[in-house]
């Protein structure tokens, strides 16, 4: 079965993945050390790793392990600095992690990525391409029921992915759905979907959150109510604020979906977190402040965990905007950039050195050999007089909304930037409407992606001309004809080069300033349990609702 070849092919090249990462990071030597979505944003997607891996292992940082085995019942209570008061259900809307946890609760894609980034079945129990992956076929799995007691066809599969198709398409997945030329039933429980181009990674792609399974409806889908085929049945939902859930009766499979109810609480501020787990009014909590890790890592009956992944921390500039339209002052800005100073004062140590792309260490196609880009106020000076200017003042936008630590690596850059002449106003925004009236509106701002596991959906979703979270407005023909190349390419080493010279274009050209992939750090209490963590995203790859479990 070609599926089965699929995944086992992913396995090994994880592990090749794995062995690669370690060789570069020093850190491995030592402990191993090596997160969005968000309002007009993008962020939460997966991406998979048909022909390379997602690499990086969760790491406990205390001597208190999950439960072995799952338990049923109980109530989990999960904080996440995620989720805005404009969130709904729409699958085409899902923008930050929130989101995506609620979704993956209560709906459920064609694939789905476990941990060590393999791709395994859930609504389709096989797939195959034909010979050059323009044409998948996908086996639907019978019986399968909506939470209203509808049995799946395969009708609500077309609609659901058509959803996000179409010029009007709002779609946080819409440059994936235009690959799409058509889609049509064979049959009552097998899907074909012809590709306008080749895609080697296609079936990854539809892991994504934004791609869960909804009723098919007169209009197109029911995509508000929040009925899906799930593990969970919503039962409240307040944006921004908090979403409860209980276990579905009838979900199709034993092997998840473990809490009797699931609550997902909004918890912005990092120190109301923190204090919310330690008083024990949540279970688990996300994206903690790198300046407490020590401290909550010293906390009785508190574990504190870490996995390596694709999220990156940047500052984003509009190059379709003064004074970023000319790339000499991006690069100004780049070479201005104190990277190892934000990675010691903002992440604590706890994270790698960017390098103004987005394929980091944990990335199977990741260019090692591509010059890092170092502190250097005279480079920055040289290319401001390229750019006509001998000195640059500056308001840079920054907010909690986009990372913990966001003014704090704002006020660094503002000192960084100032022996090249560079003058620096932080503005701190409030994260409330963080990620419409900031993100894409300010000229510079702070800004993260979670990253996916396949290096070209990252680069097709963030920098391809059109697209719509191609937020630094990057422009370049050459990135866009080798980048076709690359996702029709079966040779890994041929694909190697082509993801090599992609990175160095975005590294040479997109205003990106990318200067960290931060560690994605948890803290739970000992009352939750789980298996082995996923780390193409953070919770679990936001598949916490379903995979964690209450202990006793």
């Amino acid at each position: 079965m070609l599926s089965f070849w699929w995944r086992t092919s992913t396995d090994l090249l994880d592990g090749e993945a794995l062995m690669t990462e370690k060789s570069r990071d020093p850190r491995f030597e030592t402990l191993k050390a090596a997160y969005r979505g968000r309002q007009l944003s993008r962020r939460d997607l997966l991406q998979g790793a048909a022909l390379l891996g997602l690499a990086g292992p969760a790491i406990a940082f205390a001597d208190k392990v999950a439960a072995a085995e799952p338990a049923k019942g109980g109530h989990m209570r999960i904080g996440t600095n995620h989720g805005q008061t404009t969130d709904n259900l729409d699958p085409a809307l899902l923008f930050n992690g929130c989101q995506w946890m609620v979704a993956y609760g209560l709906r459920n894609t064609l694939t789905q990525i476990e941990a060590g980034a393999t791709l395994a079945p859930c609504l389709a129990t096989e797939w195959e391409p034909n010979d050059n992956a323009t044409r998948w076929t996908f086996a639907l799995r019978e019986g399968v029921q909506f939470h209203d007691g509808k049995t799946l066809a395969v009708d609500d599969v077309i609609a659901s992915i058509n959803h996000h198709r179409g010029e009007d398409s709002n779609s946080a997945v819409k440059p994936i759905a235009d690959q799409i030329q058509e889609i049509q039933a064979d049959g009552p429980s097998r899907l074909v979907i012809d590709l306008v181009k080749p895609n080697v990674d296609f079936p990854f792609s539809l892991a994504s959150a934004n791609f869960t399974i909804c009723k098919a409806a007169d209009d197109g889908i029911d995509g508000v109510s929040g009925i899906g085929t799930g593990g969970y049945v919503l039962k409240e939902f307040e944006p921004g604020i908090r979403a409860v859930l209980e276990r579905n009766p009838n979900y199709w499979r034993d092997d998840r979906a473990h809490a009797a109810s699931v609550e997902v609480l909004t918890i912005a501020d990092a120190t109301a977190r923190n204090n919310a787990l330690l008083s024990d009014n949540v279970d688990v909590i996300d994206e903690i402040d790198f300046k407490v890790v020590d401290r909550l890592q010293g906390q009785d009956g508190i574990v504190v965990e870490k996995t390596q992944g694709p999220l990156h921390y940047l500052f984003s500039m509009m190059s379709d905007r003064d004074p970023f339209q000319s790339n000499d002052v991006r690069l100004a800005m780049k070479y201005a950039c104190d990277r190892e100073e934000l990675i010691a004062k903002v992440l604590r140590g706890h994270g790698t050195i960017g390098n103004d792309h987005p394929i980091g260490p944990s990335y199977y196609y990741h260019d090692a050999g591509l010059e890092q880009r170092s502190y250097d106020p005279e480079k920055a000076k040289f290319h401001l007089k390229k750019a006509g200017l001998d000195s640059l003042k500056l308001n840079v936008s920054a907010g909690a909304a986009a990372f913990g630590g966001a003014v704090d690596a704002a006020t660094v850059l503002q000192q960084s930037v100032k022996p090249a002449g560079i003058e620096v106003t932080v503005v701190r925004e409030p994260a409330d409407g963080y990620w419409s009236n900031v993100y894409m509106q300010k000229a510079i701002f702070t800004n993260y992606w979670g990253g996916y596991t396949r290096a070209s959906e990252m680069l097709s979703t963030g920098y391809l001309p059109g697209a719509d979270w191609n937020e630094s407005m990057f422009e370049n023909e050459r990135f866009v004809q080798v980048l076709e190349q690359a996702n029709a390419e079966l040779d890994s080493d041929k694909r190697r080069e082509m993801m090599a010279e992609l990175q160095k274009l975005v590294h040479d050209e997109a205003g990106q300033l990318i200067w960290g992939f931060p560690d994605n750090i948890l803290a739970r209490g000992q009352k939750v349990g789980h298996g082995e963590l996923a780390q193409d995203r953070p919770t679990d790859g936001r598949h916490i609702i379903e995979r964690w479990w209450v202990v006793g």
